[in-house]
């Protein structure tokens, strides 16, 4: 790996949480690149994998054949043959000169952004902007993905998996799209984070010509699936957002490692991303933001405030507080279609920046802002040190089990039972058979 593109590694690691360490689990996607290196058309090339510490489900792979997979899509896929399908995709836009292509693309662009300058310049952009610094990978077009998919159904069906896997993964897939397409649908900006969803999208055709593709290998049923090796290797881990890099639990964002909290106003939906902290309402009218930058000891927070990094401040409103014992400031700006409340929070060596935009700022709106700031606050010791994450756990299905068992042990915000659906890859009404194993979210 040349210095540039061990640069590029690291910088991509960094913008997706950094890498997660898991000896078995990264040794079974070792096992299986292998496997399927050698059933490929190029089985001199070399690949290297990197387990992202992401709840996102995204993988991709980079010209010097550097394979990454992210947690989130390791937690949807549920045996070694779908897990397969992902690496021999990846791995075909490599043989294919697909992503050499793509990197020619990317020249023009910077791989990793810096943090984005958000509600700077153009706050109604901005205020809905997410994190800029994943969505720089072009992506592939139709065609490329296509034959990708038929390359990549070929090495696994070659090196023993069952070819099925791509499509039942497409459809899981698909389906979790869906699912999370409508708790996003309240995030205007949200569709411009590119992910494995939006760049591989699982359309009704994608799905039946890969159905195609597996036909000319092997009848369904052929095959290894490695179902039971596969949930052992992905039992216990962890599953959303890590609590190291912070956490949203309803619509209080937590972050024990940095020392903090605070609950956005009633009615609002929380994302982490690695950049910023991002909430919209279900309307879309009321969104926020919380960042932190280095603001000098010897500016105050009103000065900086004033200083221009956000246009449209109106001097008359700033003023200097205090935030449960932190010093402050706030202000309003407005701008063609939003109006934004502005808090300035110095906590410890940086400057948290938590701005509200509305597209209509009434005096109701502004004092759910204000308390809303007035909610950021130290954690204690003892709140950090009671903070766990979520993580896969797989456990059996006794007498009697049925998917409703299940759902209601699930940790998650919302629609139990449709998440432990689509987590194990089981239609509406599923019957489960005792003994078997089941994926499901919790501490």
């Amino acid at each position: 790996m040349s210095p540039s593109q061990r640069g590029e590694h690291e910088r991509l690691i960094a913008s997706y949480g950094g890498a997660y360490a898991d000896p078995q689990l990264k040794a079974l996607i070792q096992q299986t690149v292998e496997r399927l290196v050698a059933a490929s058309e190029r089985p001199d090339l070399k690949y290297r994998v990197t387990v992202l510490n992401s709840p996102a489900i995204n993988a991709f792979a980079l010209s010097n054949g550097s394979l990454y997979v992210t947690r989130g899509l390791l937690a949807l896929a549920n045996d070694t043959s779908e897990l397969s399908s992902v690496l021999a995709h990846e791995m075909a836009h490599v043989i294919a000169r697909h992503a050499v292509i793509r990197e020619d693309q990317m020249e023009r662009t910077v791989l990793v952004s810096r943090v984005v300058s958000d509600v700077l310049n153009d706050p109604a952009v901005g205020a809905l902007t997410l994190e800029k610094s994943r969505s720089t990978l072009a992506t592939f077009s139709r065609g490329q993905e296509l034959e990708a998919d038929a390359i990549g159904v070929g090495i696994a069906a070659r090196a023993g998996f069952d070819p099925y896997g791509a499509s039942r993964f497409l459809t899981d897939m698909g389906r979790y799209a869906e699912l999370r397409a409508g708790a996003l649908a309240a995030k205007p900006g949200a569709s411009a984070e590119v992910d494995f969803l939006s760049s591989h999208p699982a359309t009704p055709e994608r799905i039946s010509i890969a159905i195609a593709n597996a036909r000319q290998y092997a009848q369904p049923g052929a095959g290894e699936r490695d179902r039971s090796v596969y949930l052992a290797a992905i039992d216990g881990m962890i599953y959303g957002d890590d609590p190291k890099e912070g956490f949203v639990r309803g619509r209080t964002f937590f972050h024990p490692k940095l020392g903090f909290t605070f609950s956005a106003p009633e009615g609002f939906s929380l994302e982490n991303t690695s950049q910023a902290v991002l909430g919209a309402t279900q309307a879309g009218r009321e969104a926020l933001r919380l960042d932190a930058v280095r603001v000098t000891a010897n500016q105050s927070l009103a000065e900086y405030l004033s200083s221009g990094w956000i246009e449209g401040v109106e001097i008359n409103t700033v003023e200097t507080l205090t935030i449960n014992g932190f010093s402050a400031a706030t202000a309003i700006a407005r701008g063609d279609q939003w109006s934004f409340r502005m808090f300035a929070i110095r906590f410890g060596s940086d400057v948290y920046r938590l701005i509200f935009a509305a597209r209509e700022l009434t005096p109701e709106v502004d004092r759910q802002f204000r308390a809303a700031a007035n909610s950021f606050r130290r954690v204690t010791s003892g709140e950090a040190d009671a903070v766990k994450p979520l993580r896969v756990r797989v456990v059996g299905v006794g007498l009697g089990d049925g998917p409703q068992t299940f759902a209601a042990r699930m940790q998650v915000p919302d629609r139990p039972m449709e998440r432990f659906l689509i987590l194990n890859g089981l239609d509406a009404g599923a019957k489960l058979k005792y003994g078997e194993k089941v994926k499901i979210i919790a501490e």
